[in-house]
């Protein structure tokens, strides 16, 4: 299993839930998803970020299928445009 998470911290933190609707529009993009969890800052609570994705696929394959797919790159292009910054973290588990 392979665990992927995203955080980005977004040029307008209003913009979360609009980035937090186009992330889950990719849930069950393809087979070998196991997991999608989008979350979002929540007031009061301590965060660096605006915006988490964790997914975990079934493997490196499963994600390689992922990230090309056209769905999927038609969202990055719209949150790369509200992001100021963006992390990504892969690990097995």
């Amino acid at each position: 299993m392979l665990r992927h998470i995203v955080m980005w911290t977004l040029k307008d933190p209003a913009d979360a839930p609009q980035v937090k609707a186009l992330l889950d529009s990719c849930k069950g993009l393809v087979p070998g998803m196991h997991e999608f969890d989008v979350g979002i800052k929540a007031e009061g609570l301590e965060a660096n970020c605006d915006v988490v994705l964790v997914s975990t696929f079934e493997d490196a394959a499963a994600l390689a299928a992922y990230v090309p797919h056209p769905h999927h790159q038609g969202v990055v292009a719209q949150i790369r445009q509200m992001a100021a910054t963006r992390h990504v973290l892969d690990y097995l588990v």
